[in-house]
């Protein structure tokens, strides 16, 4: 069984070990302190939406985390759906897809319109995931990105 709550405080350890985990998968260098003063920066701010799994141990196996957002065009509330990890041994087990429907649910509890994501184009698993839940490509516009330093 898979519970899905909101991350508190005491979720900083072990969430910091997922968000390392999930940098990790993106091909960034494992740094735990570095991952953790993020968190504890999201926390403080309030700039996010986290909501964790956790077996039936109470252990974390995986987290979903939202930025709120506008949107111009439809004068709404847009959240991007910005991450979503699960640990190696707790995929295939319904995890992923609980953390995505618990997320879908809190923006819908938030009034939110809309809520966007982007994944690599070789996350095959992900992308099923996301079309299994009625998420749909956009093909509409190119996605962009501009590093500053």
């Amino acid at each position: 069984m898979v519970n899905i709550r909101s991350a508190v405080l005491n979720d900083l350890e072990p969430l910091s070990g997922l968000l390392d985990g999930y940098r990790q998968f993106y091909k960034q260098p494992s740094d735990i302190d570095a991952a953790r003063s993020f968190l504890r920066q999201r926390m403080g701010l309030g700039d996010s939406f986290m909501l964790v799994s956790e077996n039936s141990e109470s252990s974390l196996t995986g987290f979903v985390q939202l930025y709120p957002g506008v949107s111009t065009v439809g004068l709404n509330a847009r959240w991007t759906l910005n991450d979503l990890f699960v640990l190696p041994e707790s995929r295939e087990k319904g995890t992923g897809r609980a953390l995505m429907e618990a997320a879908t649910q809190l923006a819908q509890e938030h009034g939110v319109a809309r809520l966007i994501l982007m994944t690599q184009v070789e996350n095959e698993r992900a992308q099923h995931l996301y079309e299994s839940l009625g998420w749909q490509r956009n093909t509409a516009f190119y996605g962009y990105v501009l590093d500053i330093k």
